[in-house]
């Protein structure tokens, strides 16, 4: 595996990014959804972070993941920035399970991020990517012992108290240390259930995630009597892939009247760009309602943090197939690809829509189902796409796949995880490798 190349381009033209208005070309359309700074090459080929899309494909092979680290670095900036201009005491901490891997990891706490884990596993791979301990943000309804414990070796600042279990578990284990101390967050469950879908909803009564609000006063009062567990503040999450900012608002309104502390962490949820259709919020907007209510019901001394993860990563991702097979049934077209469900789960859990192109010839054609090799009739990337005249061969470009399809990637049917390739001013460079057929076998005993 190659460690880095710098691919060449001729000049290309920009993909105009503004939101294009009814009757636009389906170029223009496509455009709104790569990362920022992708462009289209004389030859009609997509140019990621600098890199020729076929270029990367033949060197990386496919299926393959491409992160524009431009875009990435962009972002976490206008996150970063955009709150510390409303909010001068705050910090926006990554929320891993977007993306939990140790090249991102790196990437955004390079740009000053905090990172919130929510498994052993995320909290290493965070440390090994070069996380500041003391902005790390420990979630999880059901933190185990070793987990916790492997939090307080590490010294991360904030531990967020999801039941009563873990007051108890950390009790105990402050209990073993001397004139240790641990930072920790209540998490409240606000009642409030936004318009996403079911199993991403996370604020609602009945929720699996934190205490309702007479449940969360019971715990704040106990952590107040606590001489090992520090009550810094309290924290609130209702969800994700959220369009709408006002149940943003509702959660800071709810975590106010529990009184005044010095850390509120507002969570994340905003929604990305997937579809035509999908009009998310900006963070301009997102952060204008949080600080916009913050204001007016929270404490101006006070520590205000955000865990943005989807709407942080989604849009600097691409994936790229090749497709294997066209076969045209009755009415349909299938195109089916070299990845599927293994690579992207995110249509079959969730039913999220994604949008496709033939990356070396971007617009227009007609609408096909877009499959993947996966012995599952629901093993579907995108039910009519448009894609131009596609044959066996084909690049496909499947944008704003940044968040969740690396944390989600799986081995059904014995599938070998796509590699995680960073593109940045047209060098690209590996951060996770492929698999191989001896990985799949690495944990056998017989």
């Amino acid at each position: 595996m190659p460690r880095g190349t710098t691919t060449t381009v001729s000049p290309a033209e920009p993909l105009d990014r503004t939101r294009p208005p009814a009757g636009s070309s389906a170029t223009e359309r496509l455009a709104g959804l790569f990362p920022p700074g992708t462009t289209v090459g004389p030859d009609g080929a997509l140019v990621i972070g600098g890199c020729h899309v076929e270029e990367l494909a033949e060197r990386y092979g496919t299926p393959a993941l491409v992160v524009d680290e431009n875009a990435l670095r962009a972002r976490a900036r206008r996150y970063a920035d955009g709150l510390a201009d409303r909010w001068p005491n705050s910090r926006v901490a990554f929320a891993s399970k977007a993306f939990p891997c140790t090249g991102v990891y790196r990437v955004l706490s390079d740009e000053g991020l905090g990172i919130d884990v929510a498994s052993g596993g995320e909290l290493t791979l965070a440390l090994a990517g070069g996380a500041d301990p003391e902005g790390l943000v420990v979630h999880g309804n059901a933190k185990t012992e070793e987990e916790l414990r492997m939090a307080v070796d590490a010294g991360a600042g904030l531990i967020v108290i999801d039941n009563f279990d873990d007051i108890d578990r950390l009790e105990r284990i402050l209990a073993e240390t001397r004139g240790r101390e641990q930072g920790v967050l209540v998490r409240v469950t606000p009642d409030i259930r936004p318009d996403t879908h079911e199993a991403i909803t996370t604020g609602q009564r009945g929720s699996k995630f934190g205490l309702l609000v007479d449940q969360a006063r019971e715990a704040i009062a106990r952590l107040r009597g606590s001489d090992r567990l520090r009550l810094d503040g309290v924290h609130v999450h209702v969800g994700s892939q959220i369009l709408d900012t006002e149940p943003f608002a509702r959660a800071v309104e709810a975590v106010a009247e529990l009184g005044e502390f010095a850390v509120y962490d507002l969570g994340g949820g905003l929604g990305a760009r997937y579809t035509y259709d999908d009009r998310p919020p900006t963070v301009e907007e997102y952060l204008d309602a949080l600080v916009g209510v913050a204001r007016r019901v929270l404490p101006a001394k006070a520590r205000v943090v955000i865990e943005p993860g989807r709407s942080m990563v989604a849009e600097a991702g691409v994936s790229l197939y090749r497709v294997v097979t066209v076969k045209h049934s009755g009415a349909e077209t299938f195109v089916a690809v070299d990845g599927g469900m293994g690579d992207n789960l995110e249509v079959s859990l969730y039913g999220q829509r994604f949008e496709a192109a033939v990356a070396t010839r971007v617009g227009g054609g007609r609408p096909v189902r877009l499959v993947g090799r996966h012995c599952e009739s629901g093993d579907v990337l995108s039910a009519g796409v448009p894609l131009p005249d596609p044959r066996p061969g084909d690049l496909i470009a499947v944008p704003v796949t940044g968040a969740y399809t690396y944390s989600l990637s799986n081995n059904y049917n014995g599938a070998r995880r796509p590699p995680v390739v960073m593109c940045r001013d047209g060098e690209s460079r590996p951060v996770v490798r492929r698999e191989t057929y001896e990985d799949l076998m690495r944990r056998d005993l017989v």
